[in-house]
């Protein structure tokens, strides 16, 4: 019975299993039969709409800024030279790397005893030298005294002679006389170009004393500069650089002992392209004097200065291509030559152009507009200028087009395209803040306390911003990226 009971359960389960796989065959069959009845239906295609940002353009005037990378200089430099050989005995109290001196102030004392005992000599030797004109003098006067004395006794002698011509005529006097006042008369003669003769002389010893007194004054204001040599002194107000000397240190003639800089005099010098340099030329081909800004990003603290182009390079160097162009700064209050900073020039204005933002402009130079039914169009355009993430453009059929400021490989002329116009100006973003621990907030404020080569007015206002609740996050950016945080 129980083998009868097991037999009958495996049979009816067999039938069961054999009755359900016939019925999923005949579903199976139904389906495919039916499906194969129907008739085939094509699905009805929809056009892809984009959502795209859309800008009017406007034509106008604008006045773009040509950017350009320069260095910050100082237009008056001075190399500090010793001009005599010796030891320095003195050195100014602010004589020293960044040391702050006015204009007169005496820098460096060298050892003036060699000067001054070579001036005492000088001195001595033109005293000299005026005795000795003095004594010539006297004795030119003498000579001349006595060259008069002896024309006037050649005088009495000649008298005589006739005399006693005229009485041996009339046989008063004899031969012998006459022969004895002829002698006479002839020593007198003799004696008279000996007194010229002493005359001359005397006329060259004045004159070769007024030489000698020549001589020694050029040698005593030599021996007067060579003194004050030893004495340097500050041409004008500015800081040192590149101090190289210590009391009681010996150097040489001509040797370097440090820099005078001028830190209010300063300037930048930026290198520019030949066709930017082209723009910048007035219709006589000179260089106009367009306004300048000067700025120098340090820790998210912008340091900016204004200023006027002063001249050009004379040459365009070896080696170098484009100009070298120099703008003279105002005010540069934190400036320090040799900073790397960035120039902005104002360039002539531009009328009639439309600024719109870069991504708006493909490499063809054309820009995608609306046209009807809100497809766009390809409108060709002449690029002007860029600026920054701008581009100034012109075309004529551009004026009042509401322009396509994003592009992308999707979009295209015909597409058809949702606009999304901005319905009122944007807000301003406010800078990102940060709220530091009090490990971040420490970390930061000791950094900004040790770098020595940060401006004093800058750390103060650093220091004042991270004592705050919030603190920018751009400048904490800054900090930590120079500091390896």
């Amino acid at each position: 019975m129980r083998f009868l009971r097991q037999s009958l359960t495996g049979l009816f389960l067999v039938s069961l299993t054999l009755g359900l796989l016939i019925y999923a065959g005949a579903m199976v069959r139904d389906a495919i039969e039916d499906r194969m009845s129907r008739e085939a239906r094509v699905p009805q295609g929809r056009e892809r709409i984009f959502a795209v940002n859309v800008l009017t353009a406007v034509p106008g005037t604008v006045r773009p800024d040509l950017l350009a990378f320069g260095e910050v200089q100082s237009r008056r430099t001075l190399e500090i030279r010793a001009a005599l050989r010796g030891t320095v005995v003195e050195l100014a109290d602010g004589f020293e790397e960044g040391g702050q001196v006015r204009a007169g102030d005496i820098l460096v004392r060298i050892d003036p005893t060699e000067p001054q005992a070579a001036l005492d000599r000088a001195k001595a030797n033109h005293l000299d030298a005026q005795f000795e004109e003095r004594d010539a003098a006297r004795a030119l006067i003498l000579a001349q005294d006595e060259l008069a004395a002896t024309e006037e006794q050649a005088a009495l002698r000649e008298k005589a002679f006739k005399r006693t011509q005229d009485l041996a005529q009339r046989g008063v006097a004899t031969e012998a006389t006459v022969e004895t006042a002829e002698l006479a008369a002839s020593a007198a003669r003799q004696a008279v170009v000996s007194r010229r003769q002493s005359l001359a002389q005397a006329e060259a010893r004045v004159n070769q004393a007024t030489t000698s007194l020549n001589r020694a004054a050029i040698a005593l204001a030599e021996a007067e500069r060579t003194l004050a040599d030893t004495v340097i002194r500050a041409e004008f107000n500015g800081t040192l650089s590149n101090v190289q000397i210590v009391a009681g240190g010996l150097v040489s003639q001509n040797e370097v002992l440090a820099e005078l800089v001028d830190g209010q005099a300063l300037e930048a010098a930026f290198r520019v392209s030949t066709p930017q340099y082209a723009r910048l030329l007035d219709a006589d081909g000179q260089l106009q004097k367009a306004p300048v800004g000067v700025t120098l990003n340090l820790y998210g603290e912008n340091l900016s200065a204004t200023g006027r182009i002063d001249r050009d390079s004379a040459a365009v160097g070896e080696g170098q291509t484009g100009r070298l162009i120099f703008a003279r700064l105002d005010s540069a209050r934190g400036l320090k030559p040799g900073d790397f900073v960035s120039v902005a020039v104002q360039e002539p204005p531009l009328e009639r152009v439309v600024r719109l933002p870069a991504t708006a402009l493909d490499p063809s130079s054309r820009v995608l507009v609306l046209g009807e039914g809100d497809r766009l169009e390809a409108i060709e355009v002449r690029l002007i200028r860029r600026q920054g993430d701008d581009v100034l453009v012109r075309a004529p059929d551009l004026t009042g087009r509401e322009v396509v400021t994003e592009r992308s490989p999707l979009l295209g002329a015909g597409i058809k395209v949702r606009p999304l116009r901005a319905t009122s100006e944007d807000a301003a973003e406010e800078p990102e803040l940060l709220e530091l621990s009090a490990e971040r907030r420490a970390r930061l404020m000791a950094f900004v306390e040790q770098n020595k080569m940060m401006p004093s007015d800058v750390r103060t206002r650093l220091l004042t911003r991270l004592q705050q609740d919030k603190v920018p996050a751009a400048m904490v950016e800054r900090l930590e990226s120079r500091m390896g945080g």
